[in-house]
């Protein structure tokens, strides 16, 4: 009986430490839809000013209503729509009433407007603040001279345009431009895979739990013939 002693507490550990992290992983879910209930209610909050003094951890996704124009000059940034394809982001530079530039993200346009030179003029401007986190390792540079970026580099993109490093991402523009589409910031694109997660380690204790009890088995069966 002592020998199976060692394997089924080695199963029952095994399982034990499996189903752990399933459940840490359930508790990491409860903190991740909780962050994403308040970025939610953060993006779809009152209006603010915009900052004079620049944070990007406590001014990320702050709505913000602007009033002013549309100057000349559009950056294109390459981006893919789910059931649309190929795209790019414009990138424009906007005054406003008290006379301050910000980057203005306006919206997507498929790569067939590509030369598509967007409207300037008066306009108002509802979105939110956004420090967008576009690049990582594999992410080309950027070919400035050629009008094609592949992420939204705050810091070059003010240079170009000549604005403050603050980008504002539209939700909606008054009057209205019928070419370009409003890419809003929202929740969809934060990653919430714990679920999964815990599911896999749940998964992997019951497939522990059954190789343990196989493994029991051959050995009684062995032990017995």
């Amino acid at each position: 009986m002592t020998r199976y002693l060692a394997p089924l507490l080695f199963g029952l550990i095994g399982a034990g430490i499996l189903v752990g992290l399933g459940i840490w992983q359930l508790q990491r879910l409860d903190w991740k839809e909780s962050v994403l209930a308040q970025i939610e209610s953060r993006i779809a909050a009152d209006p603010e000013p915009l900052p004079q003094v620049v944070d990007p951890e406590a001014q990320r996704y702050q709505p913000v209503q602007l009033s002013g124009e549309f100057l000349p000059g559009a950056l294109r940034v390459l981006v893919s729509q789910k059931q649309v394809g190929a795209g790019y982001r414009l990138i424009s530079p906007f005054r406003t009433d008290e006379g301050r530039v910000v980057l203005l993200d306006r919206g997507f346009i498929p790569v067939a407007q590509k030369d598509l030179t967007p409207g300037t003029g008066p306009a108002e401007v509802r979105g939110n603040l956004h420090w967008p986190d576009d690049r990582n390792s594999s992410t080309p540079e950027n070919d400035e001279a050629g009008n094609t970026w592949f992420a939204r580099d705050i810091g070059p993109m003010s240079e170009a345009l000549q604005t403050e490093p603050l980008l504002v991402v539209a939700r909606a523009v008054t009057p209205a431009d019928p070419a370009i589409t409003p890419l809003p910031v929202s929740i969809t694109g934060i990653p919430n895979d714990h679920l999964q997660y815990a599911l896999t380690w749940f998964s992997l204790a019951g497939v522990w739990l059954v190789m343990t009890a196989h493994f029991l088995w051959r050995q009684r069966k062995n032990g017995a013939s």
